[in-house]
């Protein structure tokens, strides 16, 4: 392999090694503009997109996983990965293809090794924020204690209404 394959593959491969998810997408007939609009949208999520040789990239994921898709490699291929949230990169990008009339289109990706298929990024991108997601589990985890103290309440309010009937009927 020539000096300059080996750099290329190199530097994919520190860039797969980023993050525990890697999204591949198509963006046959998006614009430059709208490419540099993604990436900073991307920035605000940690995460980058990388534009590849389809060659350079094979190279890079088989030193990575043991089989991938095949269809991954046609067309051109951008590579997403980085940040700690593959949900809210996978929202930015859903959100990117909506915008620019569905051009750019997932192809499919890796997630902590397993394959992921479009549909699976699609729905990941459909899930819930974290931030709500966090908000959920605390009103969960505050709803027992909640229960348990109107319950441990109503004991003695049910004392007080026996005693204020009992006190009504002997008026």
């Amino acid at each position: 392999m020539r000096s300059e394959k080996v750099f290329f593959v190199n530097e994919i491969t520190k860039h797969l090694d980023k993050s525990d998810y890697v999204y591949l997408s198509d963006f046959t007939g998006v614009s430059v503009i709208a490419i540099s609009i993604l990436r900073n949208n991307l920035r605000n999520e940690d995460a980058e997109c990388h534009i590849v040789k389809n060659s350079i990239l094979q190279i890079a994921l088989k030193n990575k996983v043991d089989s991938f898709d095949e269809s991954w490699f046609v067309g051109h291929t951008a590579v997403i990965v980085g940040g700690n949230n593959p949900s809210g990169v996978a929202k930015v990008l859903a959100k990117f293809s909506k915008d620019n009339e569905n051009r750019m289109f997932f192809k499919g990706g890796l997630l902590s090794s397993k394959r992921l298929s479009p549909n699976e990024i699609k729905a990941l991108a459909e899930l819930p924020t974290l931030e709500v997601l966090r908000a959920k589990l605390l009103s969960l985890l505050g709803e027992p204690a909640s229960g348990l103290v109107r319950i441990l309440n109503a004991i003695p309010q049910n004392i007080v209404n026996v005693l204020q009937a009992k006190v009504r009927k002997e008026a």
